[in-house]
């Protein structure tokens, strides 16, 4: 077991935790907290299968779902706080 294996291993459990705190959050703007969490431990997973496959294309993959879950969280906090007035 590499320590690659290793990270992938904690990034499941971090995303296991996400996912339950998804589900549960007492309110929306913990849902978005949880949900963007998640998609950066897929995100960073993503980053880690890449080094781990030794293939250099999915890094490209990994900086576009950055900026797109950036822009993604900003919009819906906007939606939210919006909404909360």
């Amino acid at each position: 077991m590499t320590v690659v294996d290793l990270m992938l291993g904690v990034l499941a459990v971090i995303f296991l935790v996400a996912l339950r705190s998804l589900v549960t959050g007492p309110s929306d703007a913990d849902r978005l907290v949880a949900l963007d969490l998640g998609f950066v431990v897929f995100v960073a997973a993503v980053a880690l299968l890449a080094v781990r496959q030794r293939a250099p294309w999915m890094l490209i993959l990994v900086l576009a779902a950055t900026l797109v879950g950036f822009l993604a969280t900003v919009a819906v906090a906007h939606l939210l706080d919006r909404r909360s007035r």
